[in-house]
């Protein structure tokens, strides 16, 4: 009877010492994923939760302010992400706060980080989505490492093609290095570029010792640069010349248009130059001119001895007779 009472009293205290200790470890994973705690529901829609799950851990500056209730993937490059955040931490996150998915260490489970706003929006409520930011994740990095190693390559080999190519004395850059006569020519190319500098530093020079020796208020070149009047005076003539020369150039269009119009067909002088049976004609109307001119000469003669006109030219004669006596 003693033993049974002590080997219940032995069972007795083993279940309080297991019920308090299960009720321990669920008050402090409770507290841990805040299930006692009063909680807000806040969204957050990510493209890529790399590797995300319930119960994580959401911090808010560093601090865990709630967990992970539900992931909801609505297609397949929108993913929902529910955070169960405690009202009383909640009210520091404002509307213009930033999730975004991290991991906790290098090589921890994965949290989601709430990064607080810049601007002074208004707090946060119970169903809000706040703004996202995907950061590159491993795998992005090693896929893009793995692309640089390959370029890095590829790279490699074509350098060393072309050191092999310099080498061997191909190319321009092959020829500068191996080519003792090329070097040379270059090396003279230098120098005499390095004389006609020191020749034009000696001419500039020169030049600026003769400027300097200029008398500005007497000599022709210092008149041209000091006065004013001088100034204006060549100003003025630049200017008629320029008058001048649009004139001329004026001229010279209407002097190509009116040749133009002279080689036209229909002008005369083209007329007079250019039709061949112009000169016959007028060859021919001289020579009928000329006959009729010797006719009319006939006829005058032969009207001076008509007895009906006889009288008439007696008379003339007498009057140019009397005309050279008086002037006489």
């Amino acid at each position: 009877m003693k033993k049974s009472a002590s080997h219940k009293t032995r069972v007795g205290l083993f279940v309080v010492v297991g019920t308090l200790l299960l009720v321990a470890a669920l008050y402090f994973i409770g507290n841990r994923q805040h299930i006692f705690s009063k909680n807000m529901q806040v969204y957050a829609v990510f493209q890529n939760v790399n590797g995300l799950q319930l119960g994580n851990n959401v911090r808010y500056s560093g601090i865990n302010v709630g967990t992970v209730g539900k992931i909801e993937m609505v297609d397949e490059a929108t993913i929902v992400v529910q955070m169960m955040v405690e009202e009383k931490t909640g009210a520091f996150i404002k509307r213009d706060a930033i999730a975004t998915i991290g991991s906790d260490g290098l090589v921890g489970s994965m949290v989601v980080n709430i990064l607080p706003g810049k601007e002074n929006f208004s707090q946060i409520k119970s169903g809000d989505t706040i703004p996202t930011y995907s950061k590159i994740g491993a795998d992005d990095m090693l896929s893009t490492l793995n692309v640089t190693n390959e370029n890095a390559a590829l790279l490699t080999s074509d350098l060393l093609k072309i050191t092999n190519k310099i080498l061997e004395g191909e190319g321009a850059l092959g020829a500068l290095i191996t080519d003792a006569t090329l070097t040379k020519d270059i090396r003279a190319t230098l120098t005499n570029l390095k004389n006609t500098t020191n020749g034009t530093n000696l001419l500039i020079a020169s030049i600026n010792r003769k400027v300097s020796k200029i008398d500005m208020e007497n000599s022709a070149a210092g008149v041209v640069l000091n006065d004013t009047l001088v100034g204006n005076q060549i100003q003025r003539m630049v200017s008629n010349l320029e008058k001048s020369s649009t004139s001329i150039s004026e001229t010279t269009k209407q002097l190509v248009t009116i040749i133009a119009e002279i080689n036209t067909a229909e002008s005369t002088f083209n007329y007079l130059t250019k039709d061949e049976t112009l000169p016959k004609t007028i060859d021919s109307t001289m020579i009928e001119i000329k006959e009729a001119s010797q006719k009319l000469n006939e006829n005058m003669e032969a009207l001076k001895h008509n007895f009906l006109f006889r009288g008439y030219f007696r008379k003339q004669e007498r009057e140019a007779k009397k005309k050279d006596t008086s002037s006489k």
